[in-house]
């Protein structure tokens, strides 16, 4: 018995518009590497919603297309192999949306799901914190209730797109009393409140899009708290989860590895050798993604497709330096993708987290002792 990896013909149909919108996407908004991060376009968000193509997961019911998970991932890849400027929408379709969707009450969807859907609304999250690491439970960003508000204290840093957001999902802490994982809320925070001051992070190839958030005294109602207060944990857990296992983890740097593509010296036998790598990662990568998407992986193997994939990046760009030699140098785009990829393995949770999760959740071997 054989088994058949060709697509449907819709979803071919589907990959081909999707190209030619993302084509036309880069001639009228700008190409980027990384673009679900660096390229913001509101524009460009709402020529998607027009496709239909922001929410095409979510349920109907929330206003969604209530498509497969598959055709999320075709229409991204192509969004991101072109370097078109999807980052205006991308966290909020991933995570904002389906979080709300689920968690949140009648009114929460009411209120935030069309702006999403529009593409008229920008979301950040808030997660990291300074001093934190990559462990969540460590955060210190506190909620105070006081009245019908939430009094904000505290300090967020990473919070990518936070600088043109029009909200913050925010993950805070409404009761310290209790374990590390325990105490811990979600609030919708709106980016205009007073108290709230944004400062860009600019890494070391320039790019901006990181930013510290600082929250003194900002008066947060109380019906922007999603699911239970105290017991969000869970619900934040199932966010990392489409965070980490989707596809830009695999495509981020995929327009640098076509450049590097059209320049290969495919006589030399080492140079095919390469190719014969990364293209092999990236069948393995994409179908690490698909698998994720139909469900059919065990329960947090994400981290395990964010390891591999976003290590897969690195290989990309180094295959993109030893192909290019000094060409690699010239202007800006080129050494800045090359420079930025030791990125990839810590943004979202380093590859050693991920290992951890691996071996704790997915294959049961013993915790260190803490």
């Amino acid at each position: 018995m054989s088994l058949d990896f060709a697509m449907r013909p819709e979803w071919e149909t589907l990959r081909a518009r999707a190209r030619a919108v993302a084509e036309q996407g880069v001639a009228d908004y700008g190409k980027w590497n990384d673009s679900w991060v660096n390229g913001y376009s509101k524009d460009f968000a709402r020529v998607l919603a027009d496709e239909g193509w922001i929410g095409m997961t979510w349920p109907v019911e929330a206003g969604g297309g209530g498509r497969p998970g598959v055709e999320r991932i075709i229409m991204a890849e192509e969004m991101i192999s072109a370097g078109a400027p999807i980052a205006a929408s991308w966290v909020a379709d991933r995570q904002m949306g389906p979080a709300i969707y689920t968690y949140g009450t009648d009114d929460q969807k009411a209120e935030f799901l069309p702006g999403i859907l529009s593409g008229d609304t920008t979301w950040c999250i808030g997660m990291s914190e300074p001093d934190a690491g990559s462990d969540l439970a460590a955060l210190k960003t506190a909620a105070v209730r006081d009245g019908d508000h939430y009094i904000l204290n505290g300090q967020k840093i990473w919070t990518s797109i936070a600088a043109d957001a029009d909200y913050c999902y925010l993950i805070c802490r409404t009761d310290a009393s209790g374990r590390p994982h325990e105490g811990v809320s979600e609030l919708v925070v709106p980016m205009d409140l007073d108290g709230i001051e944004v400062r860009t992070v600019r890494d070391m190839v320039g790019n901006e899009h990181f930013c510290e958030v600082f929250f003194t005294d900002v008066a947060v109602p109380v019906e922007n708290l999603v699911g239970a207060e105290g017991a969000a944990f869970k619900q934040t857990m199932t966010q990392l989860a489409h965070e980490r296992g989707g596809i830009d983890r695999l495509v981020s740097n995929r327009p640098l590895y076509d450049f590097a593509l059209e320049h290969a010296d495919r006589s030399d036998p080492r140079i095919r050798q390469a190719i014969a790598s990364i293209e092999t990662g990236y069948r393995l990568g994409r179908l690490m993604v698909f698998r994720g998407a139909l469900g059919q992986g065990p329960a947090d193997f994400s981290a395990g497709t964010k390891a591999f994939c976003t290590e897969h990046e690195q290989r990309v760009a180094q295959f993109a330096a030893d192909v290019l030699g000094p060409m690699a140098l010239v202007g800006d785009s080129l050494p800045n993708a090359i420079c930025y990829a030791p990125a990839y393995t810590i943004q979202g949770g380093t590859s050693d987290v991920m290992r951890t999760i691996l071996g704790e959740c997915v294959l049961g071997l013993p915790r260190e002792p803490r």
